[in-house]
């Protein structure tokens, strides 16, 4: 039996990696719905004025007028700025629509700058938690896709911008290496794509099983059958 390709993004890969069982019940049954707690709704919120600041349409409210210098400072950057920028791929990591029956990879840039004469970009992601475990997994994921959504880019430097800790972790890739990470990244999300054909997702006992929300699992310490 054919099974369509599932749609992946780097947040999505990771709490498959992290928990096949979990991934199953919550990404594809849908049978515990995502819970917004203060801390992602603060981000939410965050991520929401950043972005209306770049655009020019909205002034920073007091709670984030921090943010104003950050912003400021790679605004000045020479290049096309943006914020919030959807990109998405189809499985031939050809550029599709945000809904395109065709999507394999969807990605969101915070704040992204093209400068088309030095072919250099810049991808910035916003992070208000805690920059103790920083994943850089998720800076090569964007500019692995900026490299096909802007082919004309030979190099592209992100950061994770952990503004409430006022740290920074930095990476960059060329073009020419971002062909080995393209394999990496569907070699793991073969390991998704089994689980599907087989219809078999296992648990994995982490010490988070407690705050797990799918109830039902048997390492569950909250567990109700």
């Amino acid at each position: 039996m054919d099974i369509k390709p599932i749609a992946w993004s780097h947040s999505s890969l990771k709490d498959f990696e992290g928990c096949a069982r979990r991934y199953h019940e919550t990404k594809i049954l849908k049978n515990y719905p995502f819970v917004e707690t203060e801390a992602i709704k603060y981000g939410n919120l965050l991520h929401k004025a950043v972005e209306n600041y770049i655009k020019g349409t909205h002034e920073l409210d007091e709670r984030f007028e921090f943010m104003r210098p950050i912003v400021d400072k790679l605004k000045a950057k020479k290049g096309r700025v943006s914020a919030e920028t959807k990109m998405a791929l189809t499985k031939n990591l050809e550029p599709c629509d945000w809904f395109d029956k065709r999507v394999w990879v969807r990605g969101i840039a915070d704040m992204l700058i093209i400068d088309d004469e030095d072919l250099t970009a810049w991808v910035i992601d916003w992070k208000t938690g805690s920059n103790k475990y920083p994943d850089r997994d998720q800076l090569d994921l964007m500019a692995c896709m900026v490299f096909k959504i802007h082919p004309h880019i030979r190099k592209v430097n992100a950061a994770l911008m952990f503004v409430l800790k006022d740290d920074m972790v930095k990476t960059s890739m060329t073009h020419e290496e971002s062909g080995a990470k393209w394999w990496e990244f569907r070699e793991r999300y073969g390991k998704l794509m089994d689980c599907a054909t087989n219809d078999v997702w296992n648990p994995t006992q982490t010490p988070l099983c407690g705050w797990c929300p799918v109830k039902t699992c048997e390492f569950n310490t909250k567990r109700k059958d």
